[in-house]
C-alpha cells in the first residue's frame, strides 16, 4: 500500500494560466477527459478550477466563456500537499475541508494533482468509487 502523496498522484498536471478564457478551459478539459485543472502564473499555482466552477461561477452567471478569464472561475483559497506528505495526512485534509482533489506543491509550483479517485483505487480497487473513477466516459 503507498504510504506517501507521490505515491498516487497524478503528476505533471494540465495547466493553465490565469487570463485562459473558460471556454478554452472547458475545451481542454473536454479534450483530455480531465474534471479539473491547475492555474498557475509565471509557474506557481494561483488556483485550481472544476468543471462545476465553470458552471456555477461562469454559465450560471450568465457571462461570456469566450470573454470570460478562468481566473473568475477558480478556487484560490487553496488545500495542498507535498509529495513527501503521508497519503493519511492528505486524505484527512480533503475530509477535513471537503475537497475532492488537493494539488500536490513543491516549493510553490505545481507537481501533480491527488483525487478521491486516486486514493479510492489505492485503499480499495474493488469498491464502486474506485469503479468509477477508472471508467471511460461516455460520449
Amino acid at each position: 500500500m503507498a504510504r506517501y502523496v507521490r505515491d498516487i498522484m497524478t503528476a505533471a498536471p494540465v495547466t493553465v494560466g490565469p487570463h485562459t478564457s473558460v471556454a478554452q478551459v472547458a475545451r481542454i478539459m473536454r479534450d483530455r477527459d480531465l474534471g479539473a485543472v491547475l492555474v498557475t502564473d509565471d509557474g506557481r499555482l494561483r488556483g485550481l478550477v472544476t468543471d462545476r466552477d465553470l458552471v456555477v461561477r461562469s454559465l450560471a452567471e450568465g457571462v461570456d466563456p469566450e470573454e470570460t478569464t478562468v481566473a473568475r472561475a477558480c478556487s484560490e483559497d487553496l488545500v495542498t500537499v507535498r509529495p513527501d506528505d503521508a497519503l493519511d495526512l492528505a486524505v484527512r485534509l480533503m475530509r477535513e475541508h471537503a475537497v475532492r482533489r488537493v494539488p500536490v506543491v513543491e516549493d510553490e509550483h505545481a507537481v501533480g494533482v491527488l483525487s478521491l479517485g486516486d486514493v479510492a483505487l489505492e485503499r480499495d480497487p474493488d469498491s464502486a468509487l474506485a469503479d468509477i473513477a477508472v471508467a471511460r466516459p461516455h460520449t
